[in-house]
């Protein structure tokens, strides 16, 4: 039987509004909300486990959820006022899920690929930029996204928005610095990273083996440990009057310089 809730002090209802609200509260129960069908859908390709679907019937109706349900999944019809509670944009489609999160161990995380491209971000702060980096990752179809020093909850809806549900379409792992330069160095992927010491112009450099792309934040760049533990520090020359750009800008830049270079290897071996 359809549930339904149309008060904002139902203590359901206040559960979801922490889980949005406080990383704390996400980290404890394991859970999280997504919104918006493009990301639930995306979620569920992906393998995540939804435990609740919410719709508001004033913005969509049960028909439209009806290749998101499961009967394992409990589906709840909330008003309006309950979804505007919960919705952590202004114009969405009025569906939100509640799903648990995924682990993102470094030691659980497998490349598949012989050649793996890996990109890794140090210490990114911004949910914006991090989605970016996120939808860039998914764009170009990389084997793994790992973040090092991680100093956001990756299932922030912030996060999530901004990627537009990349957060779910990619392998994401996180750990200290020091622990993605071991992984790195025992799964033998060669270390490029962005920065304005010691560097070569990017496209000088060969990407067409197990190749780990790294960004730092605009503020500080890579910390020292990378820039000592790199294979070849690498520079996207600047032809204005600053010397850096956005972060996600800068890793789309060179994701996509190792994906042409990919590329011309194929289309001459054929």
């Amino acid at each position: 039987m359809l549930k339904e809730i149309s008060s904002t002090q139902n203590s359901y209802i206040k559960q979801l509004v922490q889980l949005k609200e406080k990383s704390r509260e996400r980290r404890k129960s394991g859970l999280f909300i997504i919104e918006g069908l493009r990301e639930i859908s995306l979620a569920i390709k992906s393998d995540y486990t939804l435990e609740t679907l919410l719709f508001c019937p004033d913005l969509i109706s049960e028909a439209q959820l009806s290749h998101l349900m499961h009967p394992q999944i409990d589906l709840v019809s909330i008003s309006k006022e309950v979804y505007q509670k919960l919705a952590h944009r202004e114009t969405t489609e009025g569906v939100l899920a509640v799903a648990q999160a995924k682990s993102h161990d470094l030691n659980t995380l497998q490349l598949h690929s012989k050649q793996p491209l890996v990109l890794v971000a140090e210490a990114p702060e911004k949910p914006g930029n991090i989605g970016a980096l996120l939808r860039t990752a998914d764009a170009a179809n990389v084997d793994a996204v790992l973040i090092a020093n991680p100093k956001t909850d990756l299932y922030n809806p912030n996060i999530i928005r901004s990627s537009v549900g990349c957060v779910f379409t990619k392998p994401v792992a996180m750990g200290s610095t020091a622990e993605i330069i071991s992984f790195l160095k025992t799964n033998k992927i060669a270390m490029y990273c962005a920065s304005l010491q010691a560097s070569e112009v990017y496209t000088s450099q060969d990407y067409t083996g197990p190749t780990a792309l790294v960004v730092g934040t605009e503020a500080t760049g890579l910390s020292d440990e990378w820039l000592q533990q790199s294979t070849q520090n690498i520079i996207i020359p600047m032809q204005g009057e600053i010397d850096s750009m956005n972060v996600s800008v800068a890793a789309g830049i060179l994701i996509f310089e190792a994906i042409r270079q990919r590329q011309l290897t194929i289309d001459n071996s054929q």
